[in-house]
């Protein structure tokens, strides 16, 4: 990394690395016969922040790891095939199955995939939080954690959230972070799911920020500039969205239907919706999956932002999918970064159940 993007990187990572040095939690890696991982195990370990769970095959991840020098100590490995749940889980699948009246002809085979391996340690209790996608098309995880893991019944869909560290870009959040979302499941949302996605993700932001977030319900029109029918969406979206925030009784700022520029840039704001005081935003919520999933992209590959996640939100349980093409520093900075929400997890949910 260069400086600027080893600043982003360390802007994010180092107080989730602080907090977890308190409260360490055991995170799974679904795609454990990978070299980045086994480098991010061991400085996880180094750090005492998080005790890492690899899933493979034994004998490969040993062999990777003595053959880059890398260190496995109090790293647990775990080869679902043989594990000793096993069975456990396999009989626990086969209830969910059953419970949505559906029937799995090969449970045993589902199981040993890792995602679904994965998936079932953080839904009962092995595991706090769960990274995966390193190696595996995203849909993979997605479709093993919506099998395996309990829905938060407040959230009609699941949704991604990238966060991005650029501190050495202009307009770019107020800390030199943003949330974006939705940044990977959700094609055409709809109003309640737009307005749900600035909730959530604004109590994440909260959570990472340590104070009151701004978002801001991205559109190509800025308050009524354009009467197009997906502008009028969003706005529609936001209005619920503060609704909903308020309801909660919740400390954040939503506003919308916004461009970017007025979203991020005092002086446009100023230009375009003088006298609002919105100030930059901590949160984009993007129209569309198109939209959000371009942006990321371009943030990430021409303006070197830093990118962490996607932590999928929706579910109750912290998990997050990174991009196969994931740097060693994207990985440790999302499994940080979910450890913490486990953190937050356990303390709301002390029992494991979310009701």
């Amino acid at each position: 990394m260069n400086d600027a993007t080893s600043q982003a990187a360390s802007r994010f990572i180092d107080p989730l690395i602080a907090k977890l040095k308190r409260h360490p939690k055991r995170v799974v890696f679904t795609e454990g016969e990978d070299l980045r991982v086994l480098r991010v195990a061991e400085r996880l370990v180094k750090e005492e922040a998080v005790v890492p769970i690899l899933l493979g095959n034994k004998e490969k991840i040993a062999a990777l790891a003595a053959e880059h020098g890398v260190a496995m100590d109090f790293v647990r490995v775990i080869d679902p095939a043989t594990a000793s749940d096993f069975d456990l889980f396999c009989r626990r699948l086969e209830k969910i199955e059953r419970y949505r009246s559906r029937t799995l002809s090969e449970v045993g085979e589902v199981v040993a995939r890792p995602h679904y391996f994965g998936a079932l340690m953080a839904q009962y209790g092995q595991a706090d939080a769960v990274v995966g996608g390193n190696v595996a098309m995203p849909a993979a995880l997605f479709r093993a954690v919506l099998h395996s893991v309990k829905p938060m019944p407040h959230i009609p869909k699941l949704f991604g959230v990238t966060v991005l560290a650029a501190p050495h870009l202009d307009h770019f959040g107020g800390d030199g972070l943003l949330l974006l979302a939705d940044t990977g499941l959700n094609p055409q949302p709809d109003i309640e799911q737009l307005a749900t996605t600035a909730v959530e993700t604004g109590k994440l932001a909260r959570h990472f920020l340590g104070r009151a977030p701004r978002v801001a319900m991205l559109s190509h029109s800025t308050k009524g500039s354009s009467v197009t029918e997906p502008a009028r969406k969003v706005a529609a979206a936001a209005v619920l969205a503060r609704e909903k925030a308020s309801a909660d009784g919740l400390e954040m700022r939503i506003d919308g239907e916004l461009q970017a520029d007025v979203a991020l840039d005092p002086a446009a704001a100023e230009v375009k919706l003088s006298g609002t005081g919105f100030g930059v935003a901590d949160v984009l919520v993007f129209p569309n999956l198109d939209a959000a999933h371009i942006a990321m992209k371009l943030l990430q590959h021409c303006a070197g932002a830093r990118n962490f996640g996607q932590i999928l939100v929706g579910m109750a349980r912290p998990i997050a999918q990174v991009p196969r093409t994931a740097s060693e520093e994207t990985i440790y900075g999302t499994a940080a970064a979910v450890a913490v929400e486990a953190i937050k997890f356990h303390e709301l949910y002390p029992d494991g159940d979310v009701g």
